[in-house]
C-alpha cells in the first residue's frame, strides 16, 4: 500500500514541478512519476537522509521537499538539454 501511495503522491509532485519549469507538454504520465520519486530521492540527499516522501511521513514538509528535489531535477535535465535552465 505505502508503493502505491508513493507512486501517487510522486505523479502529483512530477506533475506539479513539471508546471512550474514549464515542461508539461513534453512528459507523460509515466515521466511524471519518475520525475516525482526521483526529485524525492534528491530531496533525500540534500537534507542528508532527512524527509521526503520516500522515508518519512506524508505531511506538508515532506511534500514540499520532494517537490524542490523535483524542480532541482527538471533545471538540471534543461540545463544539460538546452545548456540553459529554462
Amino acid at each position: 500500500m505505502n508503493l502505491i501511495l508513493v507512486l501517487i503522491v510522486g505523479g502529483l509532485i512530477g506533475w506539479v514541478a513539471s508546471m512550474i519549469m514549464r515542461t508539461d507538454a513534453q512528459q507523460g504520465l509515466f515521466l511524471n512519476i519518475v520525475v516525482g520519486v526521483v526529485g524525492a530521492l534528491i530531496a533525500g540527499f540534500l537534507l542528508g537522509g532527512g524527509a521526503s516522501i520516500l522515508n518519512a511521513p506524508l505531511n506538508l514538509m515532506t511534500i514540499l521537499w520532494s517537490l524542490l528535489g523535483a524542480v532541482v531535477l527538471l533545471a538540471i535535465v534543461n540545463l544539460v538539454r538546452r545548456g540553459a535552465v529554462r
